[in-house]
């Protein structure tokens, strides 16, 4: 018997079989908020707006190329975000290698790191998204520990600092990147951080093979989330592509039947338009789940 069901009683399982639903789609919750990546050139306040108007949950500010908010404008965006309830996160700089061997790449890279840190406080966003770091011609295991130990020293400056932000290092595309679901895991039981999972990035890494029940298996109630299609080959990730509902209706059914508090940030080249069609997707399965009980 598959142990998810010693949670739920006899009449569960009937209801789901009634639905052709499997057992990990019994928990259906309300906490999985859906959002785009960054503003589509609008500019983060009209961002935040059309996220609002057009009914999505949440918005991945992003700094993709450095960190160019001032605080002033971090304090309207975040203004503007809590009156529309609008939930944010903060993709820090792409330029950041916490393994680097270069001195000054690696205080570079912190520090491109602690700036997004300040301005997602300022505006209020909890989850702060980077690419830890590369392999380059280091074994994964002494990757690990320069990574590992360069993230305790960012906590440490952000609990001083008393920021209200969660570092979230992010699952990569490619296998020959620092990123794997399994070291990031690990970096969370070690460091106590966050994670983004990026669940595009892992279907890349995996070549297509993915079973999202198992992945969802490993991971805590609560995390933060991104989605795209995704265009891949022998080496990994190439492209965010548009998203489909058939790329992403093996995803969403997994989800909605989980007792999860989520996030997922659509990073295609359309994100507002396939954030849509993701929340339109899980709202579709919930509903589903809410008439039988």
């Amino acid at each position: 018997m598959d142990p998810y069901w010693k949670h739920h009683t006899n009449k569960d399982r009937g209801r789901l079989d009634a639905l052709g639903l499997s057992a990990r789609e019994i928990g259906a919750t309300k906490m999985i908020k859906v959002g785009p990546a960054g503003s589509s050139g609008l500019g983060n306040l009209k961002g935040v707006s059309k996220v609002a108007e057009i009914g999505l949950d949440c918005m991945e500010v992003e700094f993709t190329y450095g960190v160019r908010m001032d605080l002033k404008t971090a304090k309207d965006v975040g203004a503007l975000a809590k009156e529309k309830g609008i939930i944010l996160s903060v993709h820090a700089p792409y330029y950041i290698n916490l393994a680097s061997d270069e001195e000054e790449k690696f205080v570079a890279s912190k520090k491109r790191i602690l700036d997004t840190c300040e301005r997602a406080h300022i505006m209020g966003a909890q989850n702060v998204t980077f690419h830890a770091g590369f392999y380059q011609k280091r074994t994964p295991e002494k990757t690990y520990q320069l990574i590992k130990t360069a993230l305790t020293d960012l906590k440490k400056n952000v609990v001083r600092k008393r920021w209200r932000v969660r570092l979230c290092p992010e699952v990569t595309g490619k296998p020959s990147q620092f990123g794997s679901l399994e070291e990031l895991l690990r970096l969370v039981q070690d460091t106590g951080c966050g994670l983004t999972v990026d669940f595009s990035h892992l279907y890349a890494r995996q070549q297509g093979d993915i079973d999202y029940g198992r992945i969802l298996d490993k991971l805590p109630k609560k995390f933060h989330a991104h989605f795209s299609g995704i265009e891949y080959g022998v080496k990994g990730e190439r492209k965010h592509i548009r998203t489909t509902e058939k790329f992403f209706k093996p995803l969403a059914k997994e989800l909605v039947g989980r007792d999860l508090d989520v996030t997922i940030v659509n990073e295609s080249p359309s994100p507002y338009e396939d954030a849509v069609m993701m929340k339109k997707m899980i709202q579709t399965f919930q509903k589903k789940l809410e008439k039988k009980e």
